[in-house]
């Protein structure tokens, strides 16, 4: 059965169960392709999610613009909403649905690397306004591979980054991605050999199904082996074969299983929908979807075997 089916569950009922084994929260990367505003968030918060993961990127969400800023700010102040942080993915504000990322931390050529770590900075300076408390970096881009250099550069990234975020109340979260550098071994032994004690996980189950989609091995791997260090949770769908980010119930993982998970983890622990911007979503079409998979992750863990 599909997460997504059920949407006339009653709305209520569902919310206290919900909330004890998981945080529901929603990425603004589904309205990527539009100006963040106070209504969109509304739309997002009304279907149920108690965070909201702001995507930075300056043609969305702006944050290098104070004005913006401060209607951001004022909204997360007037409404009972935690506020997450992605890192911008682009180097500048020229973006289409097309682009492939273009930011890299961990770049060979250092002056690629130095400026990928002041665009990270300017948009964690949005916490100075708005109640950020984690941010998600990426180490590399598609297919990165790993090697000594990789590390090496990493580790710099993350001290670097960690020290700048810390006097604002952020905690690092490093998100495994589609290459080598962030399997959940390399990133055991990033945080191992760095000693990031305070640095954090953020589980994409869509891209650890992508590592090993049959029978969901991949998923069970990666919540197995960074269980201790999962801080947020990114969920969407795929079909096991390319990152789609879909609603969740649309591809092939089993989010009964997810749910079983999920229900190990600290009961606060965000879990944010990433869904694709591209699906040509509404607001109230959002809103509505968010709603039913909240709803049915929360009937997948009733339906888990008390411990």
């Amino acid at each position: 059965m599909g997460l997504l089916s059920g949407e006339g569950s009653n709305k209520n009922t569902h919310r206290v169960v919900l909330l004890v084994k998981m945080q529901p929260g929603l990425s603004t990367h589904v309205f990527l392709q539009q100006r963040l505003h106070p209504g969109l968030l509304d739309a997002l918060h009304k279907s149920g999610a108690k965070t909201i993961e702001l995507f930075a990127a300056r043609h969305h969400f702006d944050y290098t613009d104070r004005s913006i800023l401060r209607d951001i700010a004022a909204w997360f102040r007037s409404n009972d909403v935690g506020a997450t942080l992605h890192q911008p993915l682009f180097t500048d504000s020229h973006w289409s649905r097309h682009a492939a990322p273009t930011l890299n931390l961990i770049d060979p050529e250092k002056s690629r690397r130095i400026d990928a770590m002041d665009e990270v900075k300017r948009a964690l300076e949005s916490a100075e306004q708005i109640p950020i408390t984690a941010a998600v970096l990426h180490l590399g881009l598609k297919d990165e591979p790993w090697n000594t250099r990789a590390l090496e550069n990493s580790l710099t990234a993350i001290e670097h980054l960690k020290a700048f975020a810390h006097p604002l109340g952020i905690r690092i979260l490093l998100e495994n991605l589609q290459n080598e550098v962030t399997t959940p071994e390399h990133l055991l032994e990033i945080i191992q050999v760095g000693h990031f004690d305070r640095v954090g996980v953020c589980l994409d189950a869509g891209h650890a199904h992508l590592s090993a989609p049959e029978n969901n091995v991949g998923i069970d791997a990666a919540f197995e082996l960074l269980k201790p260090r999962i801080a947020q949770l990114h969920l969407h769908d795929n079909q096991g074969q390319k990152d789609d980010h879909l609603w969740p119930g649309s591809g092939t993982i089993d989010w009964k299983n997810v749910a079983r998970h999920i229900a190990t983890l600290p009961s606060a622990t965000p879990a944010i929908l990433e869904i694709a911007h591209d699906l040509e979503e509404t607001a109230d079409s959002v809103t509505r979807k968010a709603q039913a998979a909240f709803d049915s992750q929360s009937r997948l863990t009733e339906q888990l075997p008390s411990a």
